[in-house]
């Protein structure tokens, strides 16, 4: 086993952490967690012997085995499937002692050393590294494409194809989902399941924690603390401890306070449901995670848009793709305020190009794109964040974005997102790729967006900063476009999932806990049909255009309702303006201000019927919906 015994371990002079003393056993899966730079790397590099111990000890057996994911990738001529067998050096080890054994003739070597294969696994290696990687995305032309023609988020993958592919006792992964879509998420998620030597795993997406680990190492305040159970679990025991300090525990309650209150004026108003909805879900999860995030550094929300045109965006007949070549075609997508939606498909399906094409930076090779006159569009990609100026500091980006912003006022915004001080002015060139999503994140919000399109936003953020963005997309009431393989940020923001698959996007008929499940059901059917796609393909759009065309009076009667239901809010709000008038209530002005109550009144009346149409529309549609 692990041992650790009174070990202390500093980066130059700062202390990460301070008598630890823990043990690891056989066959445990701890995940590693704390916020950025407390040490958890620094962790996994004494363990590798790249880092001594300033004090205590570290103790591990000495046949174990272990195996990691190498940082850098070298421009490989070689197929990537031998650059994955390259990671069993005993296995390659074998192989060229065979290969001189049967150049020279030497028959008892070549009987020995093949017993030496077989007990290696020899035999089935290249199946084993193949199964790998399509696992984790790679095509079969793929695998024998040269290393060096990979870009550097898939040469990350191979690395990490290498080391699950070494026979190991004790595997170290650090941060595997970062550079891996769902798809591939959920396949790495059930093989460590099933590996059978030690883990340790350090991860900032609480599901995959949850479904992976049984134990937590979590590293603050220069402690290393191990509890016994998975990610929810520690943050219960978290919770409770932190819960006893009497003003983080007041600060929970107010918080909660403020979301019953929302959520009791405005769930039965149809304009706001789904808000106080979302409100709802943060309150289900804050009663029980919520003082785990007490003292964290980050509290931002997102700022009102200016204008909420209605429909944001739409698109009619829409195809697009690459050099002419269609990727995704009959594309038909209305974006309206409030639109909560979260992109599903299998990897390479096309959910990374329908948000290029949204954000408008793609053209269309057929149809129609219409955007609303004052739609203004928040993208956000891991591209982006090389479009950020090496030379320049968090606070001259914001200054550009907003020129007329007060100094003080610009680094209050900036530390709500971490950088507070020094940090607010410093050159982002030696940023983290954590500290430069939390910029571009910050920078997008400041442009008052009133559509959201996210590829990926959790990429390189820790925990505290995934919950807070979790917490301002919930309060966002604009629309919103999320690609993500974190799950928990799906779960809690979104409430209509869509699929991207077969060249089409279609509602995805279940819940995110029954992805996984058609994934694996897509997977066995594409391999045991005909291949005749074209055929399947016409009956999929036939059996589309019949379910937009059973829908279409349904969704006509919806959108008639909210545009009634708008009218009547924009009235309202005229006539609180006009009774807001002091003079009003003068006197000589008592017939029209009865004239105004009375209006009010009847028109209250009016906004109470529209919403119930409107509730009775969304019902209907839903449930016609589901009945195809």
């Amino acid at each position: 086993m692990l041992q650790f015994e009174g070990l202390t371990l500093r980066r130059g002079p700062r202390v990460l952490f301070r008598n630890a003393s823990f043990q690891v056993h056989p066959r445990q899966k701890v995940g590693i967690t704390g916020a950025n730079g407390c040490g958890k790397s620094s962790l996994l590099a004494l363990i590798l012997g790249e880092l001594e111990a300033d004090s205590g000890s570290l103790r591990m057996p000495a046949e174990w085995t272990l195996a990691h994911v190498a940082q850098e990738t070298p421009s490989d001529p070689r197929p990537a499937l031998e650059y994955v067998l390259d990671g069993d050096s005993e296995l390659r080890r074998i192989e060229a002692e065979l290969n001189r054994a049967e150049a020279t003739g030497d028959g008892t070597a070549i009987a020995r050393l093949h017993d030496q294969l077989e007990l290696a696994g020899g035999y089935d290696a290249r199946s084993r590294a193949a199964e790998l990687l399509h696992g984790l995305g790679f095509s079969t032309a793929e695998q024998q494409q040269p290393v060096a023609e990979f870009s550097g988020g898939w040469r990350m993958r191979l690395n990490l194809v290498r080391a699950l592919f070494c026979p190991s006792d004790l595997l170290l992964l650090d941060e595997p989902t970062n550079h891996l879509d769902l798809d591939a998420v959920i396949w790495l998620e059930g093989w460590l399941r099933s590996y059978r030597g030690t883990l340790l795993l350090i991860s900032h997406d609480r599901e995959f924690l949850d479904r992976v680990c049984d134990h937590i190492l979590h590293i603050e305040e220069e402690r290393a603390t191990l509890y016994r159970g998975n990610y929810s679990a520690f943050e219960r025991l978290r919770a409770e401890r932190l819960a006893g300090q009497q003003a983080q525990y007041r600060r929970q309650q107010q918080e909660i306070a403020r979301i019953r209150a929302y959520v009791n004026r405005f769930r039965a108003k149809a304009t706001k449901a789904r808000q106080a909805q979302s409100r709802l879900k943060a309150l289900e999860r804050m009663t029980l995670i919520a003082p785990a995030h007490v003292d964290s550094p980050f509290r931002f929300r997102f700022l009102e848009p200016e204008r909420m045109p209605r429909p944001l965006l739409s698109l009619e007949r829409a195809a697009c793709g690459y050099r002419e070549r269609p990727l995704l075609e009959n594309l038909e997508l209305t974006l309206v305020p409030g639109d909560r939606i979260g992109l599903l498909g299998p990897n390479g399906a096309g959910k990374s190009t329908l948000v290029k094409l949204l954000a408008g930076m793609l053209p269309l090779l057929t149809g129609r794109r219409q955007a609303a006159r004052d739609l203004r569009i928040g993208y956000f990609a891991q591209h982006q964040l090389d479009q950020l100026h090496p030379d320049h500091s968090p606070l001259e980006h914001l200054l550009q974005v907003e020129p007329g912003l007060r100094e003080q006022e610009a680094r209050d915004y900036l530390g709500s997102f971490g950088f507070s001080g020094d940090q607010a002015v410093q050159k982002v060139a030696p940023f983290s790729g954590g500290e430069k999503s939390r910029l571009a994140l910050a920078l997008l919000i400041r442009r008052r967006p009133n559509l959201l399109l996210l590829d990926e936003p959790t990429n390189h953020l820790d925990l505290e900063m995934r919950q807070a963005l979790t917490l301002a997309l919930q309060e966002f009431e604009g629309a919103m476009v999320i690609v993500s393989h974190d799950r928990h940020l799906l779960r809690a923001t979104t409430d209509r999932l869509l699929l991207v698959d077969q060249e089409r996007l279609a509602p995805f008929e279940g819940s995110l806990d029954e992805y996984p499940a058609w994934l694996a059901q897509r997977s066995t059917s594409r391999e045991a049909r005909p291949k005749n796609r074209e055929r399947d393909r016409k009956a999929d759009r036939r059996a589309a255009a019949r379910r937009r065309q059973a829908l279409a009076p349904l969704r006509r009667e919806l959108r008639l309702a909210e545009e009634k239901l708008e009218a009547l809010h924009r009235r309202q709000a005229e006539l609180e303006q006009l009774l807001a008038d002091n003079d009003l209530y003068l006197p000589k002005n008592q017939d029209r201000l009865k004239a105004l109550l009375q209006e009010k009144g009847a028109l209250d009346r009016a906004c109470e019927e529209q919403e119930t149409a409107w509730m009775a529309a969304a019902e209907a549609l839903e449930a016609a919906g589901s009945q195809q």
